[in-house]
Order: C-alpha cells, then structure tokens, then sequence
C-alpha cells in the first residue's frame, strides 16, 4: 500500500518542482506547463498586479473523486466508472 501511495505522489513532487520560488519565470509559464502535462489548472490570486508580475506561492493537488456514469439502453442499465481529469490549485502572489 505504501509503494502505490508513494507512486501516486511522485507526480505532485514534480509540479511542486515547477512552482519553486526560485524560478525566476512568470506564473503564466508554470501554469502553461501544468496545462501542457494535461491537468486541470485552478488559480487563486492575492493582490492585482498583472499575471506576469505575480509569483507562484504554492501548486497542490485537489481531489478528483471518480464518478460512475449511467448509460440507460432499452434492454439493460450499463454503469461506467470516469476518472475526471487530475486538478491542482496554483496560489499566485500578485501583492507586488
């Protein structure tokens, strides 16, 4: 159990690679790179400075619960199970 724990956070240790206060690249870039790697990107924002003079404080990952997926035919009820794509949370500090 601890190995597929483990596996399952190795992704999330990379996105907290790419929003690492030492890079000295604008928030859109890691946003956009988040987006490129196929999740979904929800950004909250403190202050109002423009996207590209605000920091990445913080990317974590939000949970994403499988949904069963009803498909009703004539003759019988079909049930799928959809996994939604995987979302993460970008904290941006925009106070400059």
């Amino acid at each position: 159990m601890n190995t597929i724990v483990t596996a399952g956070l190795l992704p999330f240790g990379a996105l907290l690679i790419l929003a690492a206060p030492a890079h000295a690249e604008p928030a859109s870039t890691t946003i956009d790179g988040l987006r490129a790697q196929g999740l979904d990107v929800r950004v909250d924002r403190v202050g109002n400075a423009p996207l590209d003079e605000c920091t990445v404080s913080a990317v974590r990952a939000l949970p994403a619960p499988a949904q069963p997926f009803l498909v009703n035919d004539d003759d019988d009820i079909n049930v799928f199970t959809i996994t939604p794509k995987q979302k993460v949370a970008v904290s941006l500090d925009c106070a400059g």
